[in-house]
C-alpha cells in the first residue's frame, strides 16, 4: 500500500489510519474507507455496505477509454473507473464492474461524489451550516453508522 488506510478523515487534516492513531507527520493519504447508504446485495442476499477507495491514478481514467463497453456508451466509464479503485466492499473478494452496475441508484451516486471529492479536493469533509442555529461545522461524507453522515 502506497498511503494510508482511513476510517474518518479528521476535520484537523491528519489522518487516521485503519485500526487507529494518527501518523503526526500529514502523511500522504491514499485509501478513504465509506459506508455506502443502502449496500450492495450479493446473489446469496448478503448486503455488503464497508469499503474503501484508493486515489485514482492516470492509469484508472485512461485504460476504461480504450474499453468498448465505454466507446458504446460513455455512461459505462463512471462503473469501469469505480471498479478500479473500489478496493474493499465488505467481504467480496474483487470488486467488478457486475458488481457496481449491480448497486443500487443511491450508491452509486454516493461512489460518484466521494470519488469526485477523494480525487479533486484530496478528502471526504463538506461544510456544513445548521439551518435552525446557524452554527457551521464539518461532516464526513464517506459514512459511518446508521444515522452518520
Amino acid at each position: 500500500m502506497n498511503g494510508v488506510a482511513t476510517a474518518t478523515v479528521p476535520t484537523s487534516g491528519a489522518t487516521t489510519p485503519a485500526g487507529g492513531g494518527g501518523t503526526g507527520g500529514g502523511g500522504l493519504v491514499t485509501e478513504f474507507a465509506f459506508t455506502l447508504p443502502r449496500g450492495y446485495l450479493d446473489d446469496d442476499g448478503q448486503v455488503h455496505r464497508d469499503g474503501v477507495m484508493r486515489l485514482a491514478t492516470a492509469r484508472d481514467e485512461i485504460m476504461p477509454l480504450r474499453d468498448p463497453r465505454v466507446r458504446d456508451n460513455e455512461a459505462y466509464l463512471t462503473v469501469l473507473l469505480l471498479s478500479r479503485v473500489i478496493t474493499r466492499l465488505g467481504s467480496l473478494t474483487a470488486v467488478t464492474p457486475a458488481v457496481v452496475e449491480g448497486l443500487f441508484a443511491p450508491d452509486l451516486a454516493f461512489l460518484q461524489d466521494l470519488y469526485r471529492r477523494v480525487n479533486q479536493e484530496g478528502h471526504t469533509h463538506a461544510a456544513v451550516t445548521c439551518p435552525s442555529c446557524e452554527h457551521a461545522f464539518t461532516v464526513d461524507v464517506a459514512g459511518g453508522a446508521p444515522g452518520e453522515s
